[in-house]
């Protein structure tokens, strides 16, 4: 969630959301506009069986398709045809593909699919003085929609290039407002991780997305991916809104993210509790140096290091933050370390905020998620839920971070495979303010009192 990510791709077997977008380069997955072919198919299609596929360009002239089921994969060019493979495994999956750009439609397999022609209107806007660029799609047709401002998680690519929900929800009947945050794409300033700041963006592109939609905006509401699921509910308390949607995000600090993470990571390899409080001990010094701006308690980190540099354990202590210091000397960390100041408010507490919102709220997490743990963050969600607050809250057991499903090679090392079924559907239909259904995939599902 801070301080590096992205919108989900093939998976580290600890790959922090600090670090990720640097590393990947992909919190679902990123898709680079590329230049050719690719471009030609690119857009999001309705299948005779009435499912919504969306294609993306992805790199090296590859294609990139999800469907609204949670399935999806990579398609490259062979001959007239492209060939798919699953997921994000390099493995064929036997789906071939064929465009006819001219007539806006694509052979999905054994099934015809039309591309579905969105209404896309281009804008821009200004937040603290910051001109920031800005999209809303909207459904065909010209009758009252829904319409979702989609967030950020703390990746540095361009949302307007990245993030497919923009066309996925308005092929489902539900509007999208995308926008590249401050220091990314084509919107200015500096990148930054200020909550305050970037909610105060969020509220600038609401007011944006209800000026531009007119009479076609039913009801707005924020989606918070990951480290936008800090800001989000922020954003809330500061605007009207009538809906909140947080995925893969949480209701514990930055800090004990990555406390939580080192637990998660140490356990799912088989240390027990004496092993993962010493590993937190490191932890807790990493943390201490990030709050301070790479100032402070780098003393403290050397101290713990040698303490426990030559245990067995030590080579899997990871966390969120913790890695990106680890292996470093306390000089690199005054020096190097100077780039991953973005003011991020490391023990910044959402549950005040997550009190005062007093709209809907939708937490979908997922049960396997190394970056985001879900234990603590569904318990308190759980306990505001008793308290009567009206969120409901979806646990996927088998997703990663991005919400999706993987397979774990022998290395340790993850692949994402699938999004986890019935997350894209259920984003839709809380948006839309229908009645949820009995069940989403395999979601553990805990609802507000009111409609149990």
């Amino acid at each position: 969630m801070p301080i590096f990510e992205s919108f989900r791709g093939p998976r580290r077997a600890i790959a922090g959301k600090w670090l990720g977008a640097v590393l990947l380069a992909a919190s679902v997955i990123a898709t680079p506009a590329v230049a050719g072919e690719a471009e030609c198919g690119a857009g999001v299609y309705r299948l005779a069986d009435g499912g919504i596929v969306d294609v993306a360009a992805a790199n090296e002239g590859a294609l990139r398709w999800r469907n609204i089921d949670g399935s999806s994969g990579e398609l490259k060019r062979d001959g007239d045809r492209w060939t798919s493979t699953a997921g994000w495994t390099g493995r064929p999956d036997g789906l071939q593909v064929r465009f006819d750009c001219a007539a806006n439609h694509m052979a999905f397999g054994e099934q015809d699919a039309q591309r579905i022609a969105l209404e896309t209107h281009e804008t821009s806007f200004t937040s603290h003085g910051t001109q920031l660029v800005g999209r809303l799609l909207l459904p065909p047709g010209d009758g009252p929609v829904p319409i979702v401002v989609l967030l950020h998680g703390a990746e540095f690519t361009s949302a307007r290039d990245t993030n497919p929900l923009q066309r996925m929800l308005p092929a489902a009947g539900v509007g999208a407002f995308v926008y590249d945050k401050r220091g990314t794409g084509a919107s200015g300033d500096k990148y930054t991780q200020v909550f305050s700041t970037l909610a105060d963006d969020a509220v600038a592109a609401l007011a944006e997305a209800r000026r531009m939609a007119g009479t076609r905006g039913a009801r707005f509401g924020f989606q918070g991916p990951s480290q936008g699921g800090w800001i989000a509910p922020l954003a809330a308390t500061r605007t009207n809104v009538d809906f909140l949607i947080v995925s893969f995000g949480l209701a514990v600090s930055v800090a004990d993210e990555d406390r939580e993470a080192i637990a998660f990571q140490m356990g799912l390899k088989g240390y027990g509790p004496d092993v993962i409080a010493k590993a937190q001990e490191i932890g807790a010094a990493t943390t201490r140096i990030f709050a301070s701006g790479m100032r402070d308690g780098i003393e403290e980190l050397d101290a713990v290091r040698g303490r426990y540099r030559n245990e067995p354990w030590y080579k899997d202590v990871y966390g969120n933050f913790t890695h990106i210091i680890l292996g470093m000397t306390a000089e690199e960390i005054r020096t190097k370390g100077q780039a991953y100041r973005f003011g991020t408010p490391l023990h910044y507490d959402p549950m005040p905020t997550l009190r005062a919102v007093n709209v809907p709220q939708l937490w979908a997490i997922g049960g396997m998620d190394i970056d985001a743990p879900a234990g603590e963050t569904s318990r308190r969600i759980k306990a505001l839920i008793a308290d009567g607050q009206p969120i409901t809250l979806a646990v996927f057991p088998k997703a990663e971070h991005g919400m999706t499903e993987f397979e774990t090679k022998d290395d340790g090392s993850r692949v994402s495979t699938r999004y986890t079924p019935g997350y894209f559907r259920l984003l839709i239909d809380y948006a839309k303010g229908d009645r949820l259904a009995a069940a989403y995939g395999d979601a553990d599902i805990t609802r507000p009192a009111a409609t149990e």
